[in-house]
Formats: C-alpha cells, sequence, structure tokens
C-alpha cells in the first residue's frame, strides 16, 4: 500500500499546507486584478506569489526557487533522506522554465528535464528526476505515477512536487484563446465567464506502508484517460473523465465518498463536460466542489494542490465551499456548496482534465490510524 509521508503548499495564501487549508476554510482569496508591461496582456485576474516569498540562495530560476522552497518545508522535521539511491524526484508542470524563452533572464535551463535535475541535485540526490508534463491533468499523473513505481518496489519513496508561473507568455495565449475572466471566477455557476490562473507550488511525498514515518493517507486508485476529443476543446459528452471515474470506482464504491474534488475551471465547457461525466458515473449526488475560486487555476501544481486540501478538509470533517459559486450552471444536478458542509467520510475523487483530451481521475482514503 502506498502511503503519503509528508507535504507542503507554497502559494499566495501561505507556506505551508496548514495555512492554506485555513485561509481556504475561512473564505480567503489571492485572486486580484493584475498588469503586464507587455502589451499583448490585457489587465487580467490571478493569484500571483510575491517575489519576497521565494528567497533562496544559489542560481536558480524563480521556477525553481518555488519547487525548491516547497520541498524544502515538506521534508522539515521529516526522517526521510532526500539523497538517497531509492528516492525518485518526479517534477509536475506544463511550462517549467519558459519564462526564459522571453529573454527576461537571459540563458538557463530551458528544457525541463535540466530544471528537474536542478531541483533534485539542490537535495544530494543523484537519481535521473522523472517530468511529468501532460497539460493540467500533470499533478494528478505525477501522483499516480509515483504510486505505481513504489507499487512495483523501483523506488522506496517518490517526492512529487509541481509548480508553474504565470508569466505573460502563459497569460496572453489563454486570452488570445477567451478563456480568461475579466472578473474572479465562478466554477459551476450559470454566470461562469471564464478561468484565471495562480501560481504555486506543492509537494507530497509518498512511500509505501510500515516505513519510517508512514502516513495516515493511501492511494487506493488513479486512472488516466484521454479522449483526443480536441486540442484545447472537452469532449461533449465527457467521455475521456467517465472512462478515469469509471476505473476508479472499480475500486471504490460511490457510497463512501465524500465529495468530488472537481477540476471547475469556470469556464462554459469544462463545468459542463464534468457535470455530464460525473452523472455518467452515477455521482451527481455526492458533493462536487473545486478550489479555481480561491487559487485560480495552478497548471502543474493544481493536481497536487488541491488533493492536498482535500485531504485535509476530510481530516476536519468539512466539506468546503466552492468560491465564487452562487447558482447551479451545468446541465446536470451536480451537488455543488455556496457554503462549507460537514461530512464524515474517509474517501474522496479527485477528477482533473486538461488540453488534448486528456484525464484523470484518482480516489484517496484516511485510514483508520487507531
Amino acid at each position: 500500500m502506498v502511503v503519503k509521508i509528508t507535504d507542503n503548499i507554497l502559494s499566495p495564501l501561505g507556506t505551508t499546507t496548514d495555512a492554506n487549508y485555513e485561509a481556504v476554510k475561512s473564505g480567503r482569496t489571492a485572486l486580484a486584478l493584475h498588469t503586464s508591461d507587455s502589451p499583448a496582456v490585457m489587465p487580467y485576474y490571478a493569484s500571483l506569489i510575491p517575489d519576497e516569498m521565494l528567497a533562496l540562495d544559489g542560481d536558480y530560476t524563480r521556477f525553481e526557487r518555488m519547487c525548491i522552497l516547497s520541498v524544502t518545508e515538506a521534508l522539515r522535521g521529516c526522517t526521510v533522506d532526500p539523497s538517497s539511491d531509492r528516492l525518485l524526484f518526479i517534477i509536475s508542470t506544463t511550462k517549467g522554465n519558459v519564462r526564459l524563452l522571453s529573454g527576461e533572464r537571459g540563458e538557463g535551463r530551458v528544457l525541463l528535464g535540466d530544471a528537474a535535475r536542478a531541483v533534485a541535485t539542490h537535495f544530494g540526490n543523484k537519481v535521473d528526476p522523472v517530468v511529468v508534463s501532460n497539460a493540467c491533468i500533470s499533478g494528478l499523473c505525477a501522483q499516480i505515477e509515483a504510486m505505481r513505481l513504489i507499487e512495483a518496489g523501483a523506488y522506496d519513496y517518490v517526492v512529487v512536487v509541481g509548480a508553474d508561473e504565470q508569466p505573460p507568455f502563459i497569460v496572453s495565449g489563454f486570452q488570445s484563446l477567451k478563456a480568461l475572466s475579466a472578473e474572479r471566477c465562478r466554477p459551476f455557476d450559470a454566470d461562469r465567464k471564464g478561468l484565471n490562473l495562480g501560481e504555486a507550488a506543492a509537494t507530497v511525498v509518498y512511500g509505501r506502508e510500515g516505513y519510517p514515518a508512514g502516513g495516515k493517507w493511501t492511494i487506493r486508485c488513479g486512472a488516466v484517460r484521454n479522449d483526443a476529443n480536441h486540442i484545447s476543446g472537452p469532449s461533449r459528452t465527457g467521455e475521456g473523465s467517465f472512462q478515469a471515474l469509471r476505473r476508479v470506482l472499480g475500486t471504490v464504491k460511490p457510497d463512501e465518498v465524500g465529495f468530488i474534488n472537481a477540476h471547475g475551471t469556470a469556464t462554459l465547457y469544462n463545468d459542463e463536460m464534468e457535470s455530464i461525466a460525473i452523472e455518467r458515473a452515477g455521482l451527481q449526488d455526492v458533493p462536487v466542489g473545486s478550489l479555481k475560486g480561491t487559487y485560480g487555476h495552478t497548471m502543474g501544481a493544481a493536481g497536487i494542490l488541491e488533493t492536498l486540501v482535500s485531504m485535509r478538509a476530510i481530516e476536519d470533517g468539512t466539506l468546503l465551499a466552492t468560491a465564487g459559486f452562487q447558482r447551479l450552471g451545468v446541465s446536470r444536478p451536480l451537488h455543488v456548496l455556496a457554503e462549507n458542509g460537514v461530512t464524515d467520510r474517509r474517501t474522496f475523487i479527485k477528477l482533473i482534465s486538461g488540453f488534448g483530451g486528456c484525464n484523470a481521475a484518482a480516489a484517496f482514503t484516511m485510514m483508520n490510524t487507531d
């Protein structure tokens, strides 16, 4: 069995997972209106990490500092040796050091693999790291890959860290797709107008049950499915997301599930697609939530950050409200919460989707450690 050993979230809302969870529970958000010096970027809402939060000695890019600082905090007080040859680093990101392509810092580690090596090497690890860059599902894909590698006996521990920046290249790209909202996003709401972007780094360390510092959370099952619908548009039938959910439900019963943490980007098509997939899977009565109204879309960090916040919610017996949601705006009868609720269930499903028709789902369960 694969268990969570330790974790961290670094975001504008705090530098620890606990601080981030308390901020989410209290209804705080870091989404604000930003402008750019780039003539290609119009004013946009986003949740951006202040540079002063990323101070670190050494010749590292901003993206690399995000990763290193999050891993450092995750390992604080932990007995896991990050330099061990039985430990692997997996870096989840969609764009990595993309800022370097604009010439903002001159030459640097443009290739994702080089940036990943810089992060692993900082911790004395000599094992060649793995990069997972599969659009917006990268963070959940990386956790599923960690689970499989540990189950196969390839490694004793896997450090999964996900991060992305939001430089003008990315912002202008989403604006060209007409995907960004000119106000704070509203997942699953009838008046949603698009997504907001966000910056974060999130880390989770997994190991085998019975190893020192074994945790109380386990990945029950994970699945990745691609319906190859369109380069940027989700399937109108939710096929890939439904297939991923169906695989997970081969292991987890619907009445075990406390809630579904959905991708919930607040775009018209994504939220509608997810509602169809969830209903097709017979989960329409399970509470559904999104954290995009709090953090924005953090891309390579999203699948990890949102998993960690969901774990804290289950530990706290809480169903988190979806910030920005007021009135259901999808065609299927989802149970989306506008206010915090309660739950006594110990399992949740993380659902996520991305460009190119990629989809992933995983079930996480808090074990009885009494």
